[in-house]
């Protein structure tokens, strides 16, 4: 056998294709109008299993073969079954359109010979649509086969539309096959040697992993990886009436990846325990992620199968794929009503993997008390309670604490003296022209009957108690500090507090011993007070400190109750005080009429 150098790749290599299920579309890139007429044909690209085989090839509407220029390829004539009525039959080569048969020479470039169609070589003008006919004594047939004549891709030694697709896995033992060599042999009728070429460089069977096939024409590949995919040429020398000719093939090898068989491991249980009440009904759930087929987990309870443990248990073994693909087996049985004597057990799920057997196990307990949950909702229900408490007290707040008082008064015993002699020292505007008689009613007949009689507080109205030839501001200033609350009656004539007399002389020492003191201080508006921009200042701090409570009664003579809310204010800001009877009288007030 003569060796022939790689150069050859360079040249003229090619292959050609015979029904097979991925014959390339080059036909549908032709130009001539030969070919477009053929391509706008329904192509039956499946080859069909004789029923009564005429012949051992598959069939076709139109087989579509390829080859490269330079190199021989010889086209077989494919059927439909059809009853072989004789043995004799007679079958004819035509190229499309001639009714010319194909000569028979040997010698001729393009012939006839044992029912195949020769091409030694092929040229690229051949490419094209041949007929053959098959006839016997009573029944014909005809069938069109397809030829496409193709070059090297450039830098290549095969073309890339023209390749044969072989897929093998990864990890496994691979073998890898250059197809339709049956008609290309030698005078002895052996298989030329065949030549192995990847990515078009010869050298990669060095790999000791790759094992040429004695008598095929074939490679084996032992533990494939993805490094093992790409292109691969092979090639004979086919010896033809004294000359030789390349005969290439060229599979475009694809490795696949062998998904790892994953070990089976439990996915439950894990050794844990669950809490289930006394009485309940539980299902006992087990399972397993495996690839293996036929694994399957079982429960036991004091080494014997559920079932057989308890009439009450029922097992049940499924199978199911996850939805990211992952196979699961697993068991589960019932528990129709959890018994005291079921928390005393451990329940044990085994499989059986090789050799081995791998165990998880379930135990169950009573619920514990749950701390947590009555903590967090004390917690809540203390926040919730401040927060009402809060809310009430804010709305009720005055009522509480005089209510407070009342109650708890009487047990608290004598206090201790704090110097003081009056409960409030009462200051308002003295009758005048300009204002009105309305301060006068309030402060000396109202507020003495509210507070001094049905309240018993000592007041110290100024106009009232103090006696005539008094100094105003020593006066005032002495009574002040000889009294635990103030109370100033407010109206809106700021005329009222002129600082022309006596008075507003009495009024400015008093404010003083106020700022100076930090005496408590109740303001009473008789009437609202829009604006407080034309009061004197000290009125003004006072306000902004203290704030006012605004009557809102009418200044007749009747009785006036202490437990108005305008009262109950009042009486909240004062001391705390021992109610007495209205028969404790004090001093009458003047006549407040009088000059």
């Amino acid at each position: 056998m003569t060796n022939v150098s790689p150069d050859f790749l360079r040249s003229s290599a090619g292959c050609r294709g015979q029904c097979y299920l991925n014959i390339p579309t080059t036909l549908m890139e032709k130009n001539s109008s030969l070919q477009q007429k053929m391509t706008s044909t329904v192509l039956v690209i499946g080859c069909l299993i004789l029923l009564i085989p005429l012949f051992s090839a598959e069939e076709c509407v139109i087989c579509d073969y390829f080859v490269l220029v330079g190199e021989p390829i010889a086209i077989s004539c494919t059927m439909f079954t059809w009853p072989m009525l004789h043995s004799d039959y007679n079958l004819t080569w035509y190229k499309n359109g001639s009714a010319t048969p194909i000569t028979t020479e040997r010698d001729a470039r393009i012939h006839q010979r044992e029912g195949l169609l020769w091409f030694i070589p092929a040229t690229l003008e051949d490419s094209g649509l041949y007929e053959c006919g098959i006839r016997s004594f009573n029944h014909s047939n005809q069938k069109t086969v397809s030829l496409t004549v193709f070059k090297n891709d450039n830098g290549l030694c095969f073309n890339g539309k023209m390749k044969f697709e072989q897929i093998v896995m990864s990890r496994n033992t691979g073998k890898m096959i250059c197809p339709d060599l049956e008609h290309f042999k030698d005078e002895d009728n052996n298989q030329p040697e065949v030549h192995w070429y990847k990515e078009c460089k010869p050298g990669f069977l060095e790999d000791k992993r790759l094992i040429l096939a004695d008598g095929e024409n074939a490679v084996w590949i032992h533990n494939v990886t993805v490094q093992d995919r790409g292109n691969y040429t092979c090639h004979i020398v086919y010896t033809y009436m004294g000359k030789q000719y390349n005969v290439s093939r060229t599979v475009n090898l694809e490795v696949k990846e062998k998904p790892l068989q994953r070990r089976p491991k439990f996915i439950y249980p894990k050794n844990n325990t669950i809490e289930v009440e006394l009485g309940s009904h539980v299902v006992m759930e087990c399972n397993i992620s495996s690839d293996i087929n036929g694994l399957i987990p079982f429960w036991q309870v004091n080494d014997e199968d559920v079932d057989s443990f308890d009439s009450t248990y029922r097992e049940q073994f499924y199978e199911e794929v996850m939805p990211h693909g992952i196979p699961v087996s697993g068991t589960k049985f019932n528990i129709s009503e959890v018994k005291v004597q079921d928390y005393a057990y451990k329940f044990f799920c085994h499989f059986i993997y090789g050799s081995q057997q791998f165990t998880a196990y379930i135990k169950l307990e009573r619920p514990a008390w749950n701390i947590q949950g009555y903590l967090i909702g004390g917690g809540v229900s203390m926040v919730f309670l401040v927060f009402f408490t809060l809310f009430i007290y804010k709305i009720f707040k005055i009522d509480i604490v005089l209510w407070y008082r009342d109650f708890y008064h009487p047990f608290l015993g004598k206090k201790v003296s704090d110097g003081k002699i009056y409960d409030a020292y009462v200051l308002y505007p003295k009758n005048r022209e300009s204002c009105l008689y309305s301060s006068d009613i309030f402060a000396l007949k109202i507020l003495p009957e509210v507070l001094e009689r049905q309240c018993g507080y000592n007041l110290f109205i100024f106009g009232r108690d103090d006696l005539p030839g008094e100094a105003v501001i020593s006066v005032a200033d002495e009574k002040i500090h000889q009294s635990r609350r103030v109370i100033i009656v407010l109206v809106p004539e700021p005329s009222c507090y002129s600082v022309t007399d006596n008075v507003s002389e009495k009024h400015l020492a008093v404010y003083n011993a106020l700022v100076q003191d930090s005496i408590k201080i109740i303001l009473i508006e008789l009437e609202k007070i829009q604006d407080y921009a034309d009061m004197p200042e000290t009125i003004k701090y006072i306000k902004q400190k203290h704030g006012a409570i605004r009557w809102k009664g009418d200044f007749s003579e009747r009785s006036h109750s202490a437990s108005t809310r305008f009262w109950k204010k009042v009486r909240y800001h004062m001391p705390s005080r021992k109610t007495v009877s209205s028969s404790g009288l004090h001093l009458l007030p003047r006549d407040f009429n009088s000059s």
